[in-house]
């Protein structure tokens, strides 16, 4: 079932109406009916209407949107990502012109591969003789630098759907349509060009379909046959593995996993990319990045990236079934991935159907032998995450603080009040020192663009008030972040929320990966002591959220490392947004 669907005010097919001077108005009003809360925004000339038409509703009593201002588009488009991972509702963000739609960045790319509905809005610099229209060409002369030859084209690739709105359409309809289309999955990011004149066109009240009349398409059901074939290999199977990525984005997902995976003693890994909260981060099943090179059987349920070929391959015997709302993963131009089976269904109803198969299907015997994995998956799970504990322990004292120090204590400070949004690099584990058990409560970067977390957060923390959100982040992704323009959105909107960076002043692609590729006896760049894979000395980030009136605390002491994660969660949680800055050791280089 999709999250992503507000609220049917009406329940018959005659279209609304609804009083309206001009098509923002309209289009305002289409916003509401579907159940969109926020509007994240960033000043423009031509998007005021946004302004007007929010204030006029509320003025008149009428149900609208609030504005969220933003003063960054990056941070604003992976604020309304946050948000509506969490609250499981659309979300819409408004830039102005071809300028602001370059600057969501990164964030644009995020969307695309997060599985989340924004309806991401640009203004449109106007194009009509100055005094032909209301809203015609007037003012400075960048309006005319700001057209551009097909402004939709900057985002076209990382958008399911995008559009110019003209005088002739119906602006309510077009709303509702874009977030009809935002919240049928795989669900995505939209995109709209929004003309001034258009904007600010007269009209004599208006008159649409809601988005729920529009009509959300529900996935499809898994193919009963499929299923029956997949409960009978995992039942069949001597070394099974689930792996997962992205099922979580469901929360009611994790339960259902929970209880299939106890009843058939199924071990449950992480694909080669993690993106949602999947299963239980310390559940006994849980076997994270555990070897595939015994698998016989693997059910790869909503993921990607199932594993990687050249580190991690199941052997060639090894039977695959994938399913996902969408499992030839179109959106990806070349995938080598191979599979027996490919289910298209959505995550809940492949987790449930194969537990009502498994369930006519097993024997006594086959219990027996599901008791005695899980009792060995426990066995292999207690003793790595033990492993981790003592190893991150023996490094309490070193100086510079050690990274596994540091994940060992965001583990043992947080708890099952916080939600963690994580984008560190795979050789901080700190995924690995979580104790997170509730569903929703962690999520990491769903793609490739660097500095998701600030403006993630801060969404994040509006959605879900009564939690504490953490970002974790490496120094490099949280400058990406523009972490300035969140934090100052989240102490401006009370929506608190604390990072913790991880400060090595490093890039691991600048190092690590150079290493990877050229080798560090061979490599140029690597006899050159790495230039370009550093920026040191950093940016001072407490000082930095300082003067955004948030708390800020600089880390170079080992046995204060605990305490600093507390004092920021106690400063969150009487209000104040908080920046936690532990100084690591550089990559590859002395300190």
């Amino acid at each position: 079932m999709n999250r992503h669907v507000g609220n049917l005010r009406n329940d018959t097919r005659a279209w609304v109406e609804v009083p309206a001077d001009d098509n923002g108005d309209a289009m305002i009003a289409a916003m509401a009916e579907a159940g969109v809360e926020y509007i994240f925004f960033t000043s423009g000339s031509e998007i005021g209407f946004y302004q007007e038409a929010v204030a006029k509703a509320r003025a008149n009593g009428r149900a609208a949107p609030r504005l969220i201002t933003v003063t960054h588009e990056h941070a604003s488009l992976n604020a309304a990502l946050g948000y509506a991972a969490v609250s499981g509702k659309p979300a819409v963000t408004a830039a102005h012109v071809d300028c602001g739609t370059q600057h969501y960045g990164g964030a644009v790319h995020t969307a695309f591969h997060s599985g989340l509905p924004v309806v991401i809005t640009g203004g449109g610099s106007p194009t009509s003789y100055p005094g032909s229209f209301r809203g015609a060409r007037d003012g400075g002369g960048h309006i005319w630098l700001q057209q551009s030859f097909d402004q939709n084209s900057i985002v076209r690739q990382y958008t399911k759907w995008d559009h110019r709105m003209a005088l002739q359409d119906n602006p309510g309809l077009m709303i509702s349509r874009a977030l009809q289309v935002a919240c049928t999955e795989p669900c995505g990011p939209v995109y709209l060009t929004l003309p001034r004149e258009v904007s600010l066109a007269k009209v004599n009240g208006a008159k649409f379909p809601t988005m729920q009349q529009l009509g959300v398409a529900r996935p499809a059901a898994p193919d009963a046959a499929a299923i029956e074939e997949i409960a009978r290999r995992l039942i069949a199977a001597d070394n099974p593995f689930v792996l997962v990525a992205r099922s979580g984005r469901n929360p009611a997902t994790v339960p259902a996993l929970v209880r299939l995976c106890e009843l058939l003693g199924l071990p449950v890994g992480q694909s080669a990319l993690r993106a949602y909260q999947c299963f239980p981060l310390n559940h006994p099943l849980y076997v994270s990045n555990a070897s595939l090179k015994d698998a016989d059987v693997i059910l790869a349920l909503d993921v990607d990236v199932p594993w990687l070929a050249d580190t991690n391959p199941p052997p060639d015997s090894a039977w695959v079934a994938i399913t996902d709302v969408e499992p030839a993963k179109r959106r990806i131009p070349t995938m080598e991935f191979t599979a027996n089976l490919r289910v298209t269904a959505d995550a809940m109803s492949v987790i449930e159907a194969l537990d009502a198969a498994a369930r006519k299907l097993i024997t006594p015997d086959d219990k027996k032998r599901f008791a005695a994995r899980a009792e060995r998956c426990a066995e292999l799970s207690g003793k790595r995450r033990r492993g981790l504990a003592e190893d991150a322990k023996s490094r309490a004292a070193s100086d510079p603080i050690d990274p596994k120090w540091l994940s060992h204590n965001i583990g043992q400070v947080l708890d099952d009040n916080c939600i963690v949004f994580d984008e560190t690099i795979a050789q901080n584990q700190v995924h690995e020192y979580l104790n997170i058990s509730q569903p929703g409560a962690y999520f990491h970067n769903p793609a490739s663009s660097g500095g998701w977390t600030p403006g993630a957060a801060f969404g994040a923390k509006l959605a879900a008030p009564e939690k504490d959100v953490i970002a974790v982040s490496g120094d490099g992704f949280y400058m990406f972040g523009t972490p300035i323009h969140a934090l100052w959105a989240a102490k401006h909107y009370n929506a608190p929320y604390m990072s913790i960076i991880y400060q090595n002043r490093s890039y691991s692609t600048g190092t690590l990966r150079i290493n990877a590729v050229y080798g560090k006896d061979d490599s140029f760049a690597a006899k050159a002591n790495y230039d370009g894979g550093y920026f040191d000395p950093p940016i001072d980030f407490a000082k930095e959220a300082e003067a955004a009136g948030c708390y800020g605390e600089n880390v170079t002491d080992p046995a204060q490392v605990e305490p600093a994660l507390r004092r920021g969660l106690k400063s969150i949680r009487e209000g104040t947004p908080a920046v936690i800055s532990v100084w690591l050791p550089r990559l590859l280089q002395k300190d």
